[in-house]
């Protein structure tokens, strides 16, 4: 028996302990956070699924993992050599996790899940799709039992973000907070999503890899502002500075003060998709209003001097790309994946301003490359030599703003299978990136115009073409997005997001490529204001994987002026070694 497998019947014995007959992981925290620290990495516990989506399973003669399509490959080869079965999000022939309980387990049978993990609304979504046949059972996480060298809960330092840096100073911030509840008719908000924590007092952490954020809950008065998480994690100039703005109590002291705070007839403003069971119980007898919470769309939309701060971190960030790809022997060299991400970190690292890096980075090669989500570890470390397509997908976390982008790197003699996909495929970077649109138009209406080319083809991916990014926070954020899913969250100006279109084929080659955007606004017409999108992302394309054949004269003109713009950003700042390969790059069509 494998030790997931050991894992997974220790857990069914403390389900016929509990009187359960099935346990539901969705492998978050009590912040729903997207990457969660250690402590909370229990589907990966239970599975070895490293993947940062997923939901698991457990009865008490099967053992199930549900993964979107970024990740079919990745989690058939994790769970391979245990019981677990992968199942298909989105998939036609294959039940959801509700669906397929509703199925397989008699009526009246008890679901137990991790109270601490479960949302409101997310409850009331398993209630609804239980149709009142199977029971949702809230409880202590059962993994505690069993997990017996289950990390804590972590309490790194803060550090604060200076407000010439982020553009607003809390008391600004709790001030924009405070004006938002009054119109609402609230008295207090509760604040559970980490991101949003970071953002509104200025402070970063590092609880979770690659995403500057510390555990915490916040509950904003009209008055006062109170601060839950540990306090042994400040310095003393930091905590003085933060204890100005906000009371600083204990992480776990949250619930025991909430039911103590909220008076009968307070009104309590929260989000109901980020406010777990445990919090909810709080104010339960209050009257409530929900709804995204108020910081999420003042964060999304960047202020000047946010905006301003991206477009540094990416002047820096596309000085380390030319740098490192000037550096490439993609003749003769020999390299492996790890390496190659490697060499760039240290490019960036160069820079004083550089954190590090905004999330771990994807380096696949060849077949590698497939695998839209792929993380390199010593064991699968390909070595990168001879001919083929890697997709490189990193970024950096700086001072003033983050990066992400995504170039597909040519080593060797291309074919022309992969000229024709990486010209497809850039053809619908290059129709977002250029689309101007009026405003109130929602991402999922943009959606198409990257995979348009592909489609032609009968080519596609299945994942999104584009998401929203912090500033100086988590690589990904809502609350828009563009993909196929019709979110009506409509994009605004100061939002910013990513354009990456992408094709995978199983076995041969994965191409990507990612660029960043920022809205603007653009013409006013008589029909309403319109907007458009400034790029962010400086480095060139790969000319040799582009078919000049595939493109219109427009679409020519737009990879021109695209690296015209590159280089006279770049020409003065990369090292005069790197300067023979930018000029050549980033030439003429």
């Amino acid at each position: 028996m494998s030790h997931i497998d050991e894992r997974v019947a220790a857990l069914r014995t403390l389900l016929e302990k509990h009187d359960l007959d099935a346990w539901i992981i969705n492998g978050t925290d009590p912040h729903q956070s997207e990457y969660v620290c250690t402590r909370y990495r229990t589907r990966q516990w239970i599975s070895s699924f490293t993947g940062s989506a997923g939901t698991v399973v457990i009865t008490k003669d099967a053992a199930l993992l549900w993964v979107d399509s970024r990740y079919f490959i990745q989690a058939q080869q994790q769970i391979a050599g245990s019981e677990f079965v992968m199942m298909k999000v989105d998939t036609p022939s294959y039940p959801d996790p509700y669906d397929y309980l509703k199925e397989q387990l008699s009526e009246g049978s008890r679901v137990g899940i991790d109270s601490a993990t479960l949302t409101v609304s997310a409850k009331a979504s398993m209630e609804a799709a239980f149709a009142g046949k199977l029971e949702v059972v809230p409880c202590t996480d059962l993994l505690d039992a069993i997990w017996l060298d289950r990390p804590a809960v972590p309490s790194n330092k803060v550090v604060s973000v200076p407000n010439d840096i982020a553009g607003f100073s809390a008391i600004q911030k709790l001030t924009m907070v405070r004006l938002a509840m009054a119109r609402k008719g609230c008295d207090y908000t509760v604040v559970s999503s980490l991101d949003d924590i970071a953002w509104i007092t200025n402070l970063r952490g590092s609880d979770i890899s690659y995403n500057p954020v510390f555990l915490s809950y916040l509950v904003v008065g009209r008055q006062q502002a109170w601060l839950f998480t540990n306090p042994d994690r400040f310095d003393a100039e930091t905590k003085s500075l933060v204890s100005s703005d906000f009371e600083i109590l204990d992480y776990e002291a949250v619930v025991s003060t909430l039911s103590n705070l909220f008076k009968a007839d307070d009104v309590i403003y929260y989000n109901p998709d980020k406010t777990n069971l445990l919090l909810f119980e709080t104010f339960r007898a209050n009257k409530t209003v929900s709804g995204l919470d108020i910081t999420t769309d003042l964060k999304a939309c960047k202020n000047e001097t946010e905006l301003e701060g991206m477009r540094k971190a990416h002047l820096l960030d596309g000085v380390a790309l030319v740098n490192f790809l000037a550096s490439l022997d993609t003749q003769n060299g020999r390299y492996t994946e790890i390496e190659l991400s490697d060499m760039l970190k240290r490019q960036r690292k160069r820079s004083a301003h550089c954190i590090g890096e905004s999330f771990s980075p994807i380096s696949g090669w060849a077949a590698h490359g497939a695998m839209c989500h792929y993380s390199a570890d010593e064991k699968s470390n390909a070595k990168v030599a001879g001919n083929g397509l890697l997709v490189l997908d990193t970024g950096g976390m700086y001072t003033f703003g983050l990066t992400d982008v995504t170039r597909t790197i040519l080593f060797g003699i291309p074919t022309e299978e992969q000229k024709r996909d990486y010209t497809l495929v850039l053809k619908g970077n290059l129709a977002l990136a250029n689309m101007r649109f009026p405003e109130g138009t929602c991402g999922y209406q943009l959606d198409v115009l990257a995979r348009q080319f592909l489609w032609q083809q009968g080519l596609s991916y299945f994942h999104g073409t584009g998401h929203g990014l912090g500033f100086r926070l988590c690589v990904h954020e809502g609350p828009h997005s563009i993909s196929p899913k019709p979110l009506a969250v409509p994009l605004k100006k100061g939002m910013i997001v990513s354009d990456e279109p992408g094709v995978y084929k199983e076995g041969r080659h994965g191409i990507r490529l990612e660029n960043i955007l920022a809205i603007k606004e653009d013409v006013k017409t008589e029909f309403g204001q319109f907007l458009s999108f400034e790029v962010l992302t400086i480095c060139p394309f790969e000319r040799t994987l582009i078919d000049k054949n595939l493109l219109t004269e427009a679409e020519i003109a737009m990879v021109d002026a695209y690296h015209q713009w590159v280089y006279a950003e770049l020409k003065d700042l990369v090292d005069g070694t790197a300067l023979p390969y930018l000029q050549r790059a980033t030439a003429r069509l």
